[in-house]
C-alpha cells in the first residue's frame, strides 16, 4: 500500500502542510499506548527495521527503538564503531548488504548532509532520516511541532524563536521549514558567528539580543551549544555566551508574558539554558521526549502503508510479542 508520505521521510522541506498535519494527527492516538500497562500493538509485527547510526545519539536511537518495539517490529541496531564501515566499507556496500537481508525500513543518522537521501535512492526499503550533517532532523522537528500544538492548540500565527547555534543545527532547519509550513512566525537569535550567512533568505526575523527575542516570542526553542565545535573560535567563551545569550530565570521574569521553553537535548546546563529554567514551570522539555516516541510511531506506521483513519483502531488493538 502506498504511503501518504511517499517512500521515505528525509526532510520537512519537501513535505506539504497537509502531510505534516497528517503525521501530527496520526501521532495523537499513539500517545496513549505509552501510558498502558502493556505498551505494545501488533501493527508492524513481522517487519524488520535497522537503526543505522554512524553518529552517537542515545536519545534519538532509544526513542526510535521504543517506537519500533511498541509497534511490534523486529529491530536491529548497527553502530558505525562496531560495523564494517569502520573498516572502510562504503555506504553503498552497506546499503546493498542490508537489502540482501530483506529488511523493511532503515533509520539512518549520519554526519554527512545528504547521506539519508543517498541511501534512499539506492535501496527499495523505506528510509527515515534521524539526522544528517547540518541538513535536517525531521522527526525532531515534528515532535517539536506536536509539543507546541499540544500547548497552544494551533500553530498558525504562533511566534517561535530558535535560539543558539543555528549555523550547525539540523534541528533548527527542520523547525524553520516545519513551522513556516504550518503558518507560524519564526525568528532566530544568536551570535552572528553562529548564524548562517544566508539566514535572511529563510524569510524569518533575526534578533541580536535574547531580551528582544523573549519579548517577541511565545515560545523559545533553545539549541544545544555544540561544545565540540567551539574550539574554532565561534564565541569568546562559554561563560560569555551564557552572559549574553543564556536563557535565564532573571531574563524570563522581565518579560510581561509567559514564554514556553523547548530544548531538543542534550542540554548544557548553565551555558545555553539555566537549570531553573529547564526544570521550571514554563518548560515542556520532558513533553518533547514523550512526544518523540509518538511521532516516530506515526512516521513508521504511515511509511508502512498504515491508513491515518485506522490509527485509532491500531491503537486500540493490544498485543504483539510481550
Amino acid at each position: 500500500m502506498t504511503s501518504p508520505l511517499g517512500k521515505d521521510l528525509l526532510a520537512l522541506e519537501p513535505l506539504t502542510p497537509e502531510q505534516i498535519g497528517l503525521i501530527l494527527d496520526t501521532a495523537e492516538p499513539f500517545k496513549e499506548i505509552s501510558e498502558r500497562a502493556i505498551k505494545k500493538v501488533p501493527t508492524l509485527r513481522g517487519s524488520t527495521i535497522v537503526n543505522l547510526f554512524f553518529e552517537p545519539s542515545t536519545r534519538t536511537r532509544i526513542s526510535f527503538e521504543f517506537a519500533e518495539k511498541r509497534l511490534s517490529a523486529d529491530t536491529v541496531n548497527v553502530g558505525a564503531s562496531g560495523s564494517s564501515v569502520s573498516k572502510g566499507e562504503t555506504l553503498v556496500d552497506t546499503a546493498r548488504n542490508l537489502e540482501a537481508m530483506r529488511i523493511d525500513m532503515v533509520v539512518i543518522r549520519h554526519g554527512a548532509s545528504g547521506a539519508a537521501q543517498f541511501l534512499a535512492e539506492r535501496i527499495e526499503s523505506n528510509v527515515i532520516n534521524a539526522g544528517d550533517g547540518t541538513h535536517e532532523h525531521p522527526t525532531q522537528g515534528l515532535l517539536d511541532l506536536l509539543t507546541l500544538r499540544d500547548h497552544f492548540g494551533d500553530l498558525r500565527g504562533l511566534r517561535v524563536c530558535i535560539v543558539g547555534d543555528v549555523l550547525h543545527s539540523r534541528v533548527a532547519r527542520s523547525n524553520i521549514w516545519g513551522l513556516q509550513k504550518m503558518g507560524a512566525d519564526v525568528a532566530v537569535c544568536g551570535p552572528r558567528s553562529l548564524l548562517p550567512n544566508a539566514i535572511a533568505e529563510f524569510g524569518i526575523t533575526v534578533f541580536d539580543r535574547i531580551e528582544a527575542a523573549m519579548e517577541w516570542a511565545q515560545a523559545l526553542n533553545v539549541l544545544r551549544l555544540q561544545l565540540e565545535r567551539m574550539t574554532a573560535g565561534y564565541i569568546p567563551s562559554l561563560r560569555e555566551y551564557n552572559r549574553v545569550f543564556g536563557v535565564t530565570r532573571e531574563r524570563l521574569e522581565r518579560v510581561d508574558h509567559d514564554v514556553l521553553i523547548l530544548h531538543p537535548g542534550p542540554m548544557n546546563r548553565g551555558v545555553e539554558i539555566d537549570s531553573d529554567v529547564a526544570d521550571g514551570p514554563q518548560s515542556v522539555i520532558l513533553n518533547q521526549v514523550t512526544n518523540g516516541v509518538a511521532v516516530r510511531m506515526a512516521v513508521l506506521y504511515l511509511l508502512a502503508g498504515g491508513r491515518p483513519e485506522l490509527a485509532e483502531t491500531a491503537k486500540s488493538t493490544p498485543g504483539g510479542d510481550r
